[in-house]
Order: structure tokens, then C-alpha cells, then sequence
């Protein structure tokens, strides 16, 4: 298909909810009951599901749910030489209960062989048609940047990096050997995916960043990182962006509507498309929109991934009537607000309910862009 079909009038995030026989063989390999051969075929087999499930709902991207990671963005970092993890003992204060994601540091200079991922990619892409496209989601480079950066990983960092500018030249052109690779392997479709914005619009964001950093500049970083990596990809790539306020067993990480951000991350941004979240209050209203400069298009994530309860659909219907106020409607697009499973554990909902949420976004989605 098209690169021009990207994104798609109803899309989705990426991550769905792992079955409990994949749950399990991840926790039998960990305890090295199987072989990894054993688990990679248990993994095959729930991707092979996934998909099948994804095309009869008539979706036209497809992903492998991120099946073969822990966590949306870690198990990425852990791809890169440098970069070191371990069991977390206390995890990560979200809005409920900790996320239980593994601490994760620097331990030298970054650098990146033979991502993983690129053979991940290489698995979905087989499962193209001419009516689906295949999407590789991965963390944004601002992602990697921040968690390189906050208070308790920064003295690690400067071990290796004596300045932020140095840091993210290598994480830069890290990203841009893993996008040749991926577009080497057929991919035409990549997803960053970036909680950093929502970390900064939020209240207390100076504490996490460090009382040492000012905000404007690290808006300013978090924008030339991205840029970087993106910078001099092929003309028939698309990359789009998804900005994230943390999702971890429904549970959240921040609030903050996109107004203190928007000029940067909007206007200068170098993303074909942004997936955004506006399933509550917690993200404000629409008009931060205006500053999406040039063509960009916007997917408006209005159905949460958070609750089973299924949207309203008038209610839907007139918010995207009044997104498109700022926005014109054919640069606009539907989704849910995240993945259903950012993190192993998943969110609160079955995977029935997961799917009634996304025949929803199509009924939508075909209802409003006739």
C-alpha cells in the first residue's frame, strides 16, 4: 500500500493484550524451563493469532503487539551496546501502583550492531498484503535521551558523556542505524513512541528532570534528538509519533494538557503524523492543534485503553467535530488513546473488550470520513 495510507482513517497504537499461554512462556523461559527456540515459536504462533484477528476486523496496519518485549520501550534500549538493566526494586511511582519496569543505565558508550528488532520487523512484514501495512513500533529517541538524564541515572551518564550534546549525537545516530536497517528490511511504516512531552507538561516535572535542568532546554534537546534521527530518511518512509502520558495496568504516570509544548513539539517536530491523547481531561482541550505546521495529520486518540466501558459514540463523533476547528478533517484520523499492553501485565480489560473497542473506532471512523 501507499506510504500515502499512512496513517489510517481508523489505526490503533501497537501494543495489545498478551494471551496467558505467551504470559507464561515468557515467565517458563525466564525460569529457563524452555529454550528460547521454544519460546520464539510460542511467540510466532500468538503474533500468526494477532494478526489473523487484526485483518478480520479490517484494520489495514498491522503489528506483532509487541508480543516479544517486557516493555514498550526498554527491551529496546537493552538492544544497544552500553546499556545495562536490572530487576527494579521499588519501579516507578505512576497514579495507583508502581510499574514494575527494570532499572536501566548506561555502562558505555552507545552504539548498536544487529538490533533485535529489525528480525522482529522481519517476522510481521511477512504477514503484508495489498491491503495492510506492517508498523514497527519502537521508543522515541527523546525516550532514550530522558532516561539517560534523570536524577538517578545521570551520574552513570557522565561517566561516558561529559555533555548532553554528545549523548544525543549517539543516540541519534544509533536510531539512524536501526532505521536503515528496518527500511533495508522492507519497513515503510515506524512509530516513535514518546512519554517525555507528557512528563513535561505535567506538575513536578522539574523534579523528575532534576532540579539542575531547565525546562526550555530540555524541550529544545528532547525536539534535536528526534530531529536527528530522523534526519535524511528515505522519502518513502513514514514516521509518525505517539505521545504518551505512561500505561501501565490502567494506571497513568502524568497530567497536562499539550498547551506549554505545543509550539515545539507541533510546529518544528519532523513526524509525518502524530497519534495524540485526548480520552480525559488529563490532556486538555484541542486548540493546542493550530500549531501542527504543514501537512501533518493528527490521529485523535478518543477511545481509552484504560477502562472496558465502550465510549459513546455521539460523544466521540462530536469531538472529532470539534477537533476539526483547528485541524481540517481530512488531516484528521481515529484511534484509542494507547496501546492495550505498553508493559507485559496489560491493562485492565479482556481481550474481547480490547477488540469491542477497536470495532468501535471503525464504526466511527467510517461513519465520520463517508
Amino acid at each position: 500500500m501507499s506510504k500515502n495510507n499512512v496513517p489510517f482513517r481508523f489505526d490503533y497504537v501497537g501494543s495489545f493484550l498478551r494471551p496467558d499461554y505467551l504470559k507464561k512462556a515468557r515467565a517458563d523461559f525466564e525460569k529457563r524451563n524452555i529454550t528460547k527456540e521454544e519460546l520464539t515459536e510460542i511467540e510466532n504462533k500468538a503474533i500468526t493469532d494477532l494478526v489473523k484477528k487484526q485483518k478480520e476486523l479490517g484494520y489495514k496496519v498491522i503489528t506483532d503487539g509487541e508480543f516479544r518485549r517486557a516493555t514498550w520501550h526498554l527491551d529496546f534500549m537493552w538492544g544497544f551496546n552500553g546499556v545495562a538493566h536490572k530487576k527494579t526494586e521499588k519501579g516507578v511511582a505512576f497514579h495507583g501502583e508502581p510499574a514494575l519496569i527494570d532499572d536501566t543505565w548506561l555502562t558505555g558508550k552507545i552504539s548498536v550492531d544487529n538490533h533485535p528488532f529489525v528480525e522482529h520487523y522481519k517476522f510481521i512484514k511477512t504477514f503484508e498484503d495489498e491491503n495492510t501495512v506492517a508498523k514497527q513500533t519502537i521508543p522515541a529517541p527523546a525516550q532514550f535521551f530522558q532516561q539517560m538524564i534523570i536524577p538517578a541515572n545521570i551520574d552513570a551518564t557522565r561517566k561516558f558523556y561529559a555533555t548532553d550534546d554528545e549523548l544525543i549525537t549517539d543516540i541519534a545516530n544509533g536510531y539512524k542505524k536501526v532505521i536503515n536497517d528496518l527500511y533495508n528490511a522492507g519497513c515503510r511504516n515506524i512509530q516513535f513512541d514518546d512519554c517525555t512531552w507528557g512528563v513535561l507538561v505535567a506538575e513536578g516535572s522539574v523534579i523528575r528532570y532534576g532540579k539542575e535542568n531547565n525546562l526550555e532546554d530540555i524541550k529544545e534537546k528532547l525536539l534535536k534528538v528526534n530531529n536527528l534521527a530522523i534526519e535524511g530518511k528515505p522519502e518513502d518512509l513514514v514516521i509518525t509519533t505517539h505521545i504518551c502520558r505512561g500505561n501501565y495496568h490502567s494506571a497513568y504516570f502524568s497530567s497536562g494538557a499539550y498547551d506549554s509544548v505545543a509550539e515545539p513539539l507541533f510546529g518544528r517536530e519532523n513526524v509525518d503524523a502524530y497519534y495524540l491523547e485526548f480520552d480525559d481531561e488529563r490532556s486538555g482541550g484541542f486548540e493546542p492543534l493550530k500549531y501542527v505546521s504543514g501537512n501533518k495529520k493528527v490521529v485523535l486518540g478518543l477511545i481509552t485503553t484504560k477502562s472496558p466501558k465502550l465510549e459513546d459514540k455521539q460523544t466521540v463523533i462530536e469531538r472529532i467535530k470539534e477537533a476539526s476547528k483547528y485541524i481540517p478533517l481530512d488531516r484528521l484520523y481515529l484511534s484509542p488513546q494507547c496501546g492495550f499492553a505498553s508493559c507485559e501485565i496489560g491493562n485492565k480489560l479482556t481481550e474481547e473488550q480490547q477488540w469491542a473497542k477497536l470495532a468501535l473506532v471503525k464504526e466511527i471512523a467510517e461513519e465520520v470520513w463517508k
